[in-house]
């Protein structure tokens, strides 16, 4: 199986192949938002990563440039990234946010509700987080 880096066009070509997979399968969100990132310390891009992820009823999207109108725009590094939405690690946006390394303009509230619950243990999303790993080439955990 090939592998990618997250974020980069394949990964979300592969990423969006998934969504189809499941969504006949994974409950839609009620709750609505829809969130710019901007990724920096990628090692395969010189310039931040523009992505966006939007949630709602029948929605589920993450992608790359930025929604106009977003309800936030969170600014992160690379590994912070891929620690939530890959590795489904909740503990490193909490310690990033706390320590500074995550900056979050716009609805930090609506941030919690949204995603305070990824990876919420539900054996579907154990699977789809693990099928996302599959196809995602891990940072090295040196860098």
């Amino acid at each position: 199986m090939a592998k990618y880096p997250f974020l980069t066009p394949e990964w979300i070509v592969e990423a969006r192949q998934l969504r189809e997979e499941y969504k006949d399968h994974v409950p839609a969100s009620t709750l609505p938002a829809r969130v710019n990132l901007i990724v920096t310390e990628a090692s395969f891009s010189n310039e931040p990563i523009q992505a966006h992820i939007e949630t709602g009823p029948g929605v589920f999207d993450v992608g790359v440039n930025h929604l106009d109108p977003a309800d936030a725009t969170v600014t992160l590094d690379y590994a912070t990234t891929v620690a939530i939405f890959i590795e489904g690690n909740p503990q490193a946006g909490m310690q990033a946010f706390m320590t500074g390394r995550i900056k979050v303009d716009g609805d930090v509230g609506k941030l919690i509700t949204v995603f305070g619950g990824m990876g919420s243990g539900d054996p579907l999303s154990g699977e789809i987080g693990e099928r996302l790993r599959d196809i995602t080439v891990l940072p090295d955990a040196g860098a």
